[in-house]
């Protein structure tokens, strides 16, 4: 059963009766433990599809569905469920709480989740080491470069064991040594079993997937298997 799966998916924008169409009937799916690449350069509509596929956002016409069940069928509280316990998102700007540490970062969704209170410390370790910032604990987002504030946005994503990690456009803040080792970060999680679905314009950020879906007004221009993808490094850079 596939995860993700939407079909002829459209999104229509009515601002005061003015109708913008932005997705033209999107037809595809993401099997668990894919990666993939959405490509497409600014106003495509990858952001859009983020959007809708990231439960922060409705369709207008089409179906998605999410884990086998039609996402027209959830309630509000389903939706709220999903987005907290089955999604992780990872984005550009970082979103870290300021004079908030490390940790109390990351254990941060798992304060609105079923996981018990006593279970949030191992968590929220076990997600901060997995990004490679366990030296990082107590120290605060100014204390912290740029790559080491996506890690730790990164360890936030993956605290509740999510069914997928959506990454929108994740190293467009950083140097391009950073966005290296934020890329590899992400490519081995994927290779550990995590499901990701990367939003981004920049081709050489791409090639870490296993798949690239390019968009162009609104449309899919092409849906390719990548042959010779970027190598995950065995050490992050700092």
């Amino acid at each position: 059963m596939s995860l993700v799966e939407v079909k002829n998916l459209r999104k229509t924008y009515d601002n005061e009766g003015t109708m913008t169409p932005v997705l033209h009937g999107l037809n595809f799916k993401i099997e668990p433990g894919e990666f993939v690449a959405v490509m497409g350069p600014s106003g495509s509509g990858k952001s859009t599809l983020l959007q809708i596929l990231g439960f922060l956002d409705s369709h207008s016409e089409g179906d998605y569905i999410f884990d086998g069940r039609a996402v027209a069928g959830y309630s509000k509280k389903e939706v709220a469920y999903i987005r907290n316990q089955k999604l992780g998102f990872i984005f550009q700007a970082f979103n870290l709480l300021p004079r908030t540490s490390v940790l109390q970062n990351v254990k941060l969704p798992l304060v609105y989740s079923d996981v018990p209170e006593r279970e949030w410390e191992t968590r929220a370790r076990k997600a901060i080491e997995a990004v490679g910032l366990s030296h990082r604990l107590d120290h605060e987002p100014a204390q912290l470069s740029g790559g080491e504030k996506q890690r730790v946005a990164i360890a936030r994503a993956l605290v509740n064991e999510p069914s997928i990690i959506f990454a929108d456009e994740p190293t467009g803040n950083l140097d391009s040594k950073s966005g290296r080792a934020v890329m590899e970060i992400i490519q081995k999680l994927n290779e550990e079993g995590h499901t990701v679905l990367l939003i981004t314009h920049e081709t050489s950020t791409a090639e870490y997937a296993r798949r690239i879906i390019k968009i162009k007004d609104g449309l899919i221009e092409s849906d390719v298997q990548v042959v010779n993808r970027r190598n995950a490094s065995e050490h992050y850079s700092k």
